[in-house]
């Protein structure tokens, strides 16, 4: 089985590694740095599990920048290429997912094109009208930035959107390349499967954004915010898990597919859906504030990624209290080994941790550090159990 895997981002580079242990996989990239970095056996993204897995297992497994070229001959084409959220379309932006569909169908019309990408519910029945092809489904992921590799793996669930036999035999692909014992399986109609992505990163989004605002109660009345966060997680059907407090949910996924899910609400009556993707500018708004009455004179932010061990800082949360500080006209400066740039957003970038620290009389940070510690009274967070 020969399997081409477009896009060599967090959802890309897993998949490939997985279904590598059993077949042969061609991963394709426009950056020439990640296809050298995957030919290398190094892993192009962060995550705690890729680099010794790459490093040391026993895979079939090539990138390329040349997706013509590899084409020809394979069974399955994973698209896993960017689809950011079009703030003037208010839709996903799925040109790359168009185009390299249209490429497939040029140089292996034959091949089970699957996409991984997030997309709107209803745009693989418009793909398959366009291109003329029914060999085109989705099949959606539910990765944790930073253990990508170890939910592909170990997955909740393996959901394919086609009922086919091509789709079956998939399924069984990355069922065989699990490690977890038996993973629940589900074949369901194309536009269930686009449904079910949006509505479960909507689901972890709103669970995110009520345990913001009991936290921001808490903070409003003096009261003790983890003693009443684990009270309420105590009963079984709440449970004490995704309750701890943040600046805001982000990253990748969250943001956008709560604001394309609720795109996809336009003609159907909803509260709770846009109150999801308020709650979020609320949350900021109100952090921004609380930190504004320690009248601070240099703010820094201890690093720009949304979660310990990831190098993804898209659409963090940090970076909305940043730019509501800045807009105060408060000094802002940040501490981020990831970031190769001078400045980022006319703010002075800082390599020295000690002098970072040293600089700052209220230092930001998402999640809580040990290498905060020895500055925890200046320290600004609302991560109460010290976990993602």
């Amino acid at each position: 089985m020969k399997i081409i895997v477009v896009g060599l981002g967090y959802v890309g580079v897993a998949n490939a590694a997985v279904l590598a242990q059993h077949c042969e996989v061609i991963g394709v990239d426009v950056s020439p740095q990640r296809v050298a970095l995957l030919n290398a056996r190094k892993s192009p993204v962060g995550d705690q599990d890729l680099p010794d897995f790459l490093a040391t297992g026993d895979l079939n497994l090539s990138a390329t920048t040349n997706l013509h070229e590899a084409l020809p001959g394979s069974d399955y084409v994973i698209i896993a290429t960017p689809t950011n959220y079009d703030e003037k379309l208010n839709f996903f932006d799925t040109r790359s997912v168009e185009e390299v569909a249209a490429e497939c169908m040029q140089h292996a019309p034959e091949a089970c094109l699957v996409i991984k990408s997030t997309i709107p519910v209803g745009f693989v029945d418009g793909l398959r009208s366009k291109l003329q092809n029914q060999n085109i489904f989705f099949s959606p992921e539910f990765l944790r930035e930073g253990s990508a590799l170890y939910d592909s793996l170990n997955p909740s669930r393996i959901i394919v959107g086609d009922q086919s036999e091509k789709a079956k035999i998939f399924a069984g692909l990355l069922k065989s390349a699990a490690h977890s014992k038996d993973p629940t399986l589900l074949l369901t109609g194309t536009r269930e499967a686009e449904s079910i992505k949006l509505f479960s990163n909507t689901y972890l989004a709103m669970r995110v954004a009520f345990f913001n605002e009991l936290d921001s109660y808490a903070m409003s009345r003096g009261l003790n915010s983890r003693e009443i966060i684990e009270g309420v997680s105590f009963d079984p059907r709440i449970g004490a898990h995704y309750n701890n407090p943040s600046f805001g949910y982000g990253g990748y996924c969250l943001p956008k597919d709560t604001r394309q899910l609720l795109a996809n609400y336009d003609s159907v009556p909803q509260n709770i859906i846009r109150a999801i993707v308020d709650a979020n500018t609320t949350r900021k708004d109100f952090l921004a504030e609380d930190i504004l009455k320690r009248s601070p004179r240099k703010v820094g932010i201890f690093r720009l990624t949304m979660k310990s061990n990831s190098d993804n800082f898209r659409q963090s949360s940090i970076q909305g209290l940043m730019k509501r500080i800045k807009a105060k006209g408060i000094e802002v400066v940040i501490y981020e080994p990831a970031l190769a740039e001078e400045q980022f957003f006319n703010s002075p970038v800082m390599r020295d941790l000690e002098a970072f620290k040293a600089a700052c009389d209220v230092i930001l940070t998402n999640r809580m550090s040990p290498e905060l510690m020895d500055v925890i009274d200046k320290t600004y967070t609302r991560d109460l159990f010290g976990e993602n």
